[in-house]
């Protein structure tokens, strides 16, 4: 698409981070939805009426709190599709960490462009900043430990990829993009299938029809239904197609335990799964105070959904001068 094309060719010095793929998705029309949002039916009418055609100005993108930059490629190009004529420079990259009064970037040009791009580009910028922020805290607590920080498909609508993308640019791995690109067994796949074996069976069949191979995981929120997975991956030996199986909730809130998470059945399906060649993901009761506690279990991934459903935006602000 040729949104990526421009990321490639233009992004190298202040966006690194590949961003992930998808075949449809279009940053390009998730900005400009955002503006046409934004814009109405008149535009910007408090800056149409207040500040005259031909006024110049300089904007700086000015960071009041600490955390990890990210978004800037969007933000940049909020500005390239409202005028092109806006020069937009960066001293600060994607996944830096930044302090509170540390100018991270500045765009010269039109004061009206500058002011219609000023939220749109400061609400991509702040949320995605905000995410890898939070996935940055996580990743530091699991250091020394093998598990790795996930996110899930707990996103804002429309904005899948730039969500996951910030998680990344954070530090962390983004699990599977969408319906598309893995099998994911849940409770509910389950129980309309007729169970856990009848799951595995149809998705193994459908996958041999139709001549793809996406990645199998499946859930399991009980030791039963674990050991009933690992049969059926005992019995599969090299033909399974299960990739991962993931521990949900196996954890349960304790005031004794440490980190206030009791992580027992946790550690026991550990031990059950044992050195099978598949990999484990834990979910449930993940937060900053936990994540520690959870990993130290040696699971292989840990997957957490506040990493974009309850993030705290970034203050990142955008003051302007008159030149």
């Amino acid at each position: 698409m040729q949104w990526r094309k421009d990321w490639e060719a233009s992004a190298a010095s202040f966006a690194p981070v590949v961003p992930p793929e998808h075949p449809t998705y279009d940053v390009f029309a998730a900005i400009d939805a955002a503006l046409a949002e934004d814009a109405g039916d008149y535009g910007d009418i408090s800056t149409l009426s207040t500040v005259p055609e031909s006024t110049q100005a300089r904007a700086t993108f000015l960071a009041k709190a600490p955390g990890v930059l990210a978004g800037v490629w969007v933000a940049h190009a909020v500005f390239a599709r409202v005028d092109p004529s806006v020069s937009v420079s960066w001293a600060r990259k994607d996944g830096d960490r930044v302090q509170p009064g540390e100018i991270l970037g500045e765009a010269r040009g039109s004061a009206r462009s500058i002011l219609v791009a000023e939220r749109v580009a400061l609400n991509f910028l702040q949320r995605m900043s905000g995410i890898a922020s939070l996935t940055r805290r996580m990743v530091d607590a699991v250091q020394g430990t093998p598990a790795t920080v996930l996110d899930t498909r707990k996103t804002v609508p429309c904005l899948r990829l730039l969500d996951k993308w910030a998680v990344v640019i954070g530090g962390g791995m983004n699990h599977r993009i969408g319906l598309y690109d893995m099998v994911m067994i849940k409770d509910n796949h389950i129980a309309a299938a007729g169970g856990i074996a009848a799951a595995v069976a149809a998705t193994e069949e459908y996958q041999r029809r139709k001549g793809i191979r996406r990645p199998v995981e499946v859930e399991t929120r009980t030791l039963a239904e674990l050991k009933e997975v690992l049969a059926i991956l005992d019995a599969a030996g090299p033909d399974t197609m299960i990739t991962r199986i993931m521990l949900d909730n196996m954890t349960r809130k304790h005031p004794e335990a440490p980190s206030g998470l009791d992580v027992s059945t946790l550690r026991e399906a550990m031990q059950l799964i044992g050195d099978r060649k598949v990999e484990t993901e834990a979910s449930g009761n993940v937060t900053l105070d936990t994540v520690r506690v959870i990993a130290e279990t040696g699971v292989q991934f840990i997957s957490c959904g506040a990493l974009t459903h309850s993030v705290t935006a970034l203050d990142i602000s955008l003051n302007i001068e008159t030149q």
